[in-house]
């Protein structure tokens, strides 16, 4: 008999970890920039940026922090608008006003991506664009980019939920001006905390360097491309010394011990947590209740969860679906259904602007169901899980269709 699966611990630890954090316990030396050369930190920015493909990476304290410091670096007025996904996690909006800036909400469609007219129709006055790959869905890249060259309008991914995932073979986070991925404990890295941000850009890294807290003259530990010295990345720390606030945003070599030996193990779980996405996605969309939306041609997805609509369910329908699944062993949580949801849009009541009625997205969020699968289950437990929803939305269905009758 298969138990329900714990579908809430993170990804344990590698073993390699331990050494590592024993010493940094017994020297005391947590602090980034108290080596010469070559701590934590540094070497998980080198070997993060190596993995991604860029000439830049800066670990901060969170993907939170990363997006603000993304803002910054940017160099964008007070005020300056953003265009996000109306369907994103509350600390995207809020890196945004953190920033001082505003955020302009686009439509989501049912398939969790960007409603591309609505998108383009809101470009006029925006001066950055934020794309949140939510849940690891990627939006059309190719419409987005090509749209936002066009007008001179820097674009920023948040890949939080994206590490691993490809768009024409290339890696989501790389195709704007800068990438943000997040290793808090339910991400493809488990860091219990921490982000990061990526860029070719000299420029843009050497300001968000500075803002993240390298004062005096603590940005000379920062390299470039394999760990070397690059000229143009030296020009700009020079340029923006002392000229820039700090807003102490780093992390922790403790941090960096954590995730470092991780890295090695993302083509593994990425490759996983795939297969199990689509063994589970193929079993729901037999239910004529449910539907798991396909991913976009040019995409390769790395998920480590699996949202999915219900169909032909009224709101008492779907109160009921998930009270069945929890009482089984399945969690379920609806976005648009769960009281004070940080992930819909109307619960953002710190937005300095309404946001409008974007009747779209809140149709999707109040059909859209999240369930939260580890890379790391195996198949019994994944057939539990489909049998499960599939179940329970059975017995909904049956329960209403016999009462009608």
């Amino acid at each position: 008999m298969v138990l329900a699966p714990n579908v809430y611990d993170a990804e344990p630890i590698p073993e390699a970890a331990r050494a590592e954090i024993d010493r940094l316990l017994a020297s005391g030396d947590l602090f980034r920039y108290t080596a010469a050369a070559d701590a934590p930190v540094a070497l998980l920015e080198a070997e993060f940026a190596e993995a991604l493909g860029v000439k830049y990476a800066l670990a901060v304290a969170s993907a939170s922090a990363a997006l603000f410091l993304s803002l910054k670096a940017l160099g964008l007025p007070r005020d300056a608008r953003v265009l996000i996904p109306a369907f994103t996690f509350a600390a995207v909006p809020s890196s945004i006003v953190h920033a001082d800036c505003v955020p302009v909400l686009a439509e989501v469609g049912k398939n969790f991506r960007l409603d591309m007219t609505d998108f383009e129709a809101k470009l006029a006055g925006v001066d950055a664009v934020m794309i949140s790959h939510m849940r690891g869905h990627t939006s059309d890249m190719d419409r987005i980019m090509e749209l936002c060259e066009a007008r001179g309008i820097p674009v920023v991914e948040d890949a939080a939920h994206s590490l691993g995932t490809l768009w024409h073979g290339r890696n989501i986070g790389t195709l704007g001006k800068i990438g943000v991925f997040s290793f808090q404990s339910y991400k493809m890295i488990n860091g219990g905390e921490g982000g990061i941000l990526i860029t070719d850009d000299a420029e843009l890294v050497a300001r968000a360097v500075i803002m993240s807290g390298a004062y005096e003259h603590n940005w000379k530990k920062h390299k470039g491309p394999h760990g070397q010295n690059a000229p143009e990345l030296a020009e700009a720390f020079a340029r923006w010394q002392n000229k820039l606030p700090l807003y102490n945003t780093r992390m922790s070599n403790l941090s960096a011990a954590v995730i470092r030996p991780q890295i090695p193990e993302l083509e593994r779980r990425v490759t996983d947590g795939l297969v199990n996405h689509d063994y589970l996605a193929a079993r729901l969309n037999q239910s004529p209740w449910i539907d798991v939306p396909p991913p976009l041609a040019p995409e390769t997805r790395a998920p480590d969860s699996i949202q999915f609509n219900l169909s032909a369910m009224s709101d008492d329908e779907v109160h009921a679906f998930m009270a069945v699944a929890r009482d089984r062993g399945v969690g379920v949580q609806v976005f648009g259904m769960s009281e004070d949801n940080a992930r819909a849009f109307w619960n953002w009541q710190f937005l300095p602007e309404a946001p409008g009625a974007l009747p779209r997205t809140r149709t999707m969020l109040a059909r859209a169901c999240d369930v939260r699968l580890p890379v790391r289950l195996k198949r019994p437990e994944l057939d539990f899980i489909a049998d499960v929803l599939i179940g329970a939305a059975d017995d909904v269905k049956g329960a209403a269709l016999a009462y009608g009758t």
